[in-house]
């Protein structure tokens, strides 16, 4: 309790309000202006604090609150540590009487709004969503929001609709930064591509016309000759990139605004070309690692996917169980990967780790 008092007599300070001010803004409370709430939402949010949901737990009714989550399994990269956030999350508020209906599907923008129909069917009171199928989906979540149920889209978005809230890097920013930092790799009047996922979902669309508006503003006279689209196959990556680079053989770069990168590596060294084209991607995981220190790939774009995950549920679990409003959006800051700060991600860390344990069994077994 000394820990939320302190959190609250600081929230009060920054915002200059009352305690009993803060805890309406905070419980979703009537008695003060909206702009006052969402003030506080926002100091709240900036200096870390979330309500403590374990000292109010006793008052709050034990009935089940049932969230349902689909998110895609591949891209397993990214995916992977998107679920890994909200299954850490999950266990935390389970205590709670929080429970979770999951219901995956393999790949982005495939399935989903099956997965969708499927949970508002189930009666669960709050979903989370990874909306692939914007156009699709956008129907469905304002049925969902009519009837109460509250959708929180994370990573990729559905603007169109009546969701409440999304928590992503907010993608535009994202494409901004990568176009600035090619402007900056590459030579005045150089040409450069980008490889993206699939321009119908919201995140790699902006993706692109963010590196598409940043990219000439920092290159003089430079000029990007083609977007072409994966489809988040590897195959299909791999082949694109590769005719890509046969009929444009003086590329001086290439974005991969998805995580999907490896087939992007593996065509420049089907051609040669492996740290001489200027490689900027997005994300990180393990098998980046020797990528980076090569040469072949000289930064990336970090989303956070983790974090990205544990927010939409702690989100979704405070409004739920404690009636805190949710805030309609959450965007978590870029993060630019290069080979000297590598060691300092969460992906890079954790693979570390694993190879120390397994190195450690290794041992004891001989």
């Amino acid at each position: 309790m000394k820990k939320e008092r302190r959190g609250i007599h600081l929230i009060a300070e920054l915002a200059d309000v009352s305690i009993g001010t803060v805890d309406r803004a905070l419980h979703g409370r009537g008695g003060i202006k909206e702009a006052t709430r969402q003030r506080i939402l926002q100091i709240a949010r900036r200096i870390g604090y979330t309500p403590n949901l374990a000292a109010r737990a006793l008052s709050v009714a034990r009935t089940s609150t049932r969230i349902g989550v689909c998110m895609p399994r591949e891209i397993h990269f990214f995916y992977d540590e998107l679920w890994s956030g909200v299954l850490d999350e999950a266990r935390r508020v389970a205590q709670f009487g929080v429970q979770f209906v999951n219901r995956p599907v393999q790949v982005l923008g495939e399935g989903d709004t099956e997965a969708l129909t499927e949970l508002v069917q189930s009666g669960v009171n709050g979903i989370i969503l990874t909306a692939g199928n914007p156009t699709g989906l956008k129907p469905l979540i304002d049925a969902a929001e009519e009837r109460g149920i509250r959708v929180v889209c994370v990573s990729t978005d559905s603007p169109e609709s009546r969701r409440s809230c999304i928590v992503c890097v907010e993608p535009w920013l994202n494409g901004c930064l990568a176009g600035e930092l090619m402007g900056k790799f590459v030579r005045p009047g150089s040409h450069v591509a980008v490889v993206a996922g699939m321009l119908a979902t919201e995140d790699h669309r902006k993706k692109t016309d963010g590196f598409t508006e940043a990219f000439p503003q920092h290159c003089a006279g430079g000029k990007i000759v083609t977007v072409i689209e994966g489809h988040e196959d590897e195959e299909e990556s791999f082949q694109k990139t590769f005719d890509l680079l046969r009929r444009e053989p003086t590329l001086a770069g290439l974005y991969v605004n998805t995580v999907n990168c490896l087939p992007v590596c593996r065509a420049l060294g089907a051609h040669g070309l492996a740290g001489k084209v200027k490689l900027i991607t997005t994300d990180l995981f393990a098998e980046m690692s020797p990528y980076f220190h090569k040469g072949i790939i000289t930064a990336s774009i970090y989303q956070q996917p983790h974090r990205q995950g544990q927010m939409a549920v702690r989100l979704m679990a405070d409004h739920l169980t404690n009636k805190v409003p949710l805030p309609p959006t959450v965007h978590l800051s870029p993060g630019v990967v290069m080979s000297s700060n590598l060691q300092l991600f969460r992906e890079i860390r954790l693979a570390g780790v694993k190879l120390e344990d397994a190195a450690l069994r290794t041992r004891v077994a001989l």
